[in-house]
Formats: structure tokens, sequence, C-alpha cells
């Protein structure tokens, strides 16, 4: 079985390890190497840097955009059974999806949280259960036939990063599956009534007030890898808990000094701070920052 991989993150890498054990990998497609960091270095995507480093000699290709006929043809060459996508980062075009069945490993349960972070706005959403969705791509942003779905139950402590690894899990265990059982897999259209979309996520997303605890709590889950969140004076808030949902307080007073860290308290519930970032200082225990403001119980973090 010839495989054509396109992907372009960690959770890419772990399906395309997966697929390396069962399948021949004909050619990968990443996303270009992109300036990182204040010192804007430049660096290759995780699928990309896993290649170089286990010398792999496959055709590794970088378009910038996949309209470009000679990409379709460099697809043809090669001669495709399939082609498997998995958080490439660009839709295909017709050209490209008429080569051969192109098989999207997409992290949510379709038609829910369709688009660019469906594993943040899970979380965002406070939702309960996710998982992986195979689904047959078209022309639309994830709107394909459903070809195979491995759900997961969210936990309470899950956050992106927990997430990010089990579903990158389900989704290196249910590639191969659906390879090779795809002349018996019924393809089934997405029902539209439950759709909903996702956008990329930008810096400013992470900007929170201390007015809805649960709300805080779970910007904190899903942003935990990047932007992170944050206050309006720039304090970045690095590790928190989630104490309460729904009492009423001040927002933003300090209800509590605790052994490892300070209670504050919402319009609606209580959070407690572990750790803080204050601009352009590193990262440090709340109990150390208080201190060193001279505030205590009573007084306001911002």
């Amino acid at each position: 079985m010839r495989v054509v991989f396109m992907g372009t993150p960690e959770y890419a890498t772990r399906i395309l390890q997966s697929l390396l054990k069962s399948v021949e990998i004909v050619g990968i497609f990443t996303q270009p190497d992109k300036p990182v960091g204040r010192k804007q270095v430049l660096t290759p995507p995780d699928v990309k840097r896993f290649i170089l480093e286990n010398g792999l000699d496959i055709p590794l290709f970088q378009p910038p955009n996949l309209k470009d006929p000679q990409i379709a043809q460099e697809i043809e060459k090669v001669q495709p059974d399939f082609l498997v996508v998995a958080a490439y980062g660009q839709i295909l075009p017709k050209s490209i999806l008429s080569i051969a069945p192109c098989i999207n490993l997409h992290a949510s349960l379709l038609p829910k949280y369709r688009g660019a972070s469906p594993i943040q706005q899970a979380l965002l959403d406070g939702e309960k259960i996710t998982g992986v969705t195979a689904m047959l791509m078209d022309e639309g942003l994830d709107t394909g036939d459903i070809l195979a779905y491995s759900a997961y139950p969210i936990a309470p402590e899950d956050t992106a990063i927990t997430l990010f690894d089990t579903l990158a899990d389900l989704a290196a265990r249910l590639a191969p599956q659906v390879l090779q059982r795809y002349e018996k897999l019924q393809a089934l259209p997405q029902w539209e009534v439950d759709t909903s979309y996702c956008k990329k996520i930008k810096k400013s997303d992470g900007l929170v007030a201390f007015e809805d605890a649960k709300k805080i709590y779970n910007k904190y889950r899903a942003f935990i890898l990047w932007p992170g969140i944050f206050l309006k004076n720039g304090l970045k808030l690095k590790k928190i808990e989630l104490v309460d949902t729904a009492s009423s307080n001040t927002p933003g007073e300090i209800l509590a000094i605790e052994p490892d860290g300070v209670v504050i308290g919402c319009a609606k519930g209580r959070i407690k701070v572990l750790r803080v970032q204050p601009p352009s200082k590193k990262e440090m225990a709340a109990l150390d920052y208080i201190r060193g403001k001279r505030i205590g119980v009573g007084d306001t973090l911002v």
C-alpha cells in the first residue's frame, strides 16, 4: 500500500510513525520552516524534524501552497493508493483530491469543531467528550464523509497538552486500521444539525478578567501551550486551579493565602493561582509575587 502523508505538528508526527510500520510512505508534505521566538530562528515543523533526526529516505515537500499544478503532478508520479492528512494546515485543491482517496484524521467528533483549533475549542466549551474522526476529504473545510470515529472522555484535569497527546495516540491507532479496512467501510455523510467551526487562535484570546472562574480555568486548559492566559496589566497566570464555580466575590480580591498559592475571587467562583510571570520577568510562585508587591488578603491582584 503506497501512501502520501501530509502533516505538520507533533500530532501528525505520531500518526506518521504509526503508518511507517504498516504501509509504504512514498512522499511527505509538511509546512515550510518558520521563524520562531524572539530571535526568529528558522525552525522546521515537527514532521520534518522527525524525518531528519531519523534519516528517513522519503521525498519531502514543503510548498508554500498546493495550488501550483506541479504539486499535483509530483504526487501523481509516485502513484499513491491513498493520501493521509493530519493537521497539515492547508485545504487540498480538487487537483490533488482527485488523485487518490484522501483521508483526514481530525481531532474532534465531526461535524462538531471543524477548523483549526478543535482541541482547544472543546476545552473552552467545557466538553465532556471528544475524539478523532477519520474523514474522506472533499473541497470543504472538514465537511467530508465519515469513515470512522474514536472517542475519548475528557477528564476535568485534562489540558491541551494531555488532549493533544491522547488524541494523537488515538489517531495513530485509527489511521492504519482505516487504510486496511477501507474497502469494507461505508462512508457516511456528516449531519449538518450539530455543525460548528473553530477559529485560528490569536494571542489576544488569552486575555482574562476575574469574571467567571470556570471560564478562566477552561481558557487556562485550552491555551496552556499558547498563548497562555494573562491579565490586562500583562501578568501571566502560569498555573491555576479551579476552587469553585458558584460563589459571588469581588473580582480580583485576594481571599486567602495558602501554602501553595493564592485564592482569588471572581464575580462568579474562585480560582487558586499557584505560579505567575510578571511582564519582562521570570516565572515565579504566586506567593513570592504578592510578597514582592506587599499585598495580602483583602487586596486585589490587579
